[in-house]
């Protein structure tokens, strides 16, 4: 279970990477790519990386993130930070504002806080297992809904583009095109929109934050087969995951992947 002041370092941490990106202006920042085309990195990434290790573990705690070397000396923790300094870096190079820090908490595999911090739209979600979750300081949660009926959804810009979305087309709910893994799952987690799912592959860091707050949230994460994930795993990639209402995703699996 989450410790008394694990929110309290989420917060300061994220805040204090805001801080450290501040300088760099979304939509005018040099970037590198990484090994894999179309995955960029920028000085702001790394900054608010060097923010979030010096903040948040302890010396009982591991440590994954996405701009730090992986070591399996965090397999041998309990409790793991898990984090993306700055997810959507794409977004943040082309000046579109769904960007967002992600912190995760996780323990024995499972997330148990979280914060997602969008500094270009002023939200800040926080959430932990037994005590809720705040969209900037006011209690918030999933919205509950329980039927795809009029649904909104939101769905990675990328995979949108690239058609993987248009076999839904005929659906009962509404698609939007969003930015960042962790952005979506903050807008989902803090009943902004009903729900949120990829089918293909991403990294721990991207989910665990938005793992933590839909837990927190009473909202439901899952894999495509209906089993829960788990983090903290020798290799951090997830093949794919459904975030919403127990109620919406079991008819989601039944009608659409069935």
């Amino acid at each position: 279970m989450p410790r008394e002041n694990d929110l309290i370092r989420i917060r300061e941490a994220l805040l204090a990477a805001a801080e450290a990106i501040r300088p760099f202006i979304p939509g005018a920042v040099e970037y590198d790519e990484k090994s894999s085309r179309g995955d960029p990195v920028t000085a702001a990434d790394l900054a608010a990386n060097e923010v979030l290790l010096e903040i948040l573990p302890g010396a009982d705690e591991g440590w994954l993130s996405e701009e730090t070397a992986d070591s399996p000396h965090r397999l041998r923790h309990r409790r793991v930070w898990v984090v993306d300094p700055l997810d959507g870096t794409r977004e943040f190079v082309d000046g579109v504002p769904e960007w967002s820090i992600s912190v995760g908490l996780v323990e024995d595999g499972v997330p148990v806080a979280g914060g997602i911090l969008s500094p270009s739209t002023d939200q800040l979600v926080l959430g932990a297992v037994g005590m809720g979750v705040t969209l900037n300081g006011e209690k918030s949660g999933p919205t509950g809904l329980k039927s795809l009926d009029g649904a909104v959804i939101l769905a990675s810009r990328s995979e949108w583009k690239r058609g993987e979305w248009d076999r839904f087309a005929p659906a009962p709910f509404t698609v939007e095109p969003c930015g960042s893994v962790a952005f979506k799952l903050a807008q989902v987690a803090a009943g902004l929109a009903d729900g949120t799912w990829t089918l293909v592959p991403k990294h721990e860091w991207d989910v665990a934050g938005g793992a933590a707050l839909m837990l927190a949230g009473g909202g439901t994460l899952l894999h495509a087969d209906g089993s829960r994930p788990l983090f903290n795993q020798p290799n951090p990639k997830l093949p794919n995951f459904l975030a919403a209402t127990e109620e919406l995703l079991q008819e989601f699996r039944a009608g659409w992947l069935a």
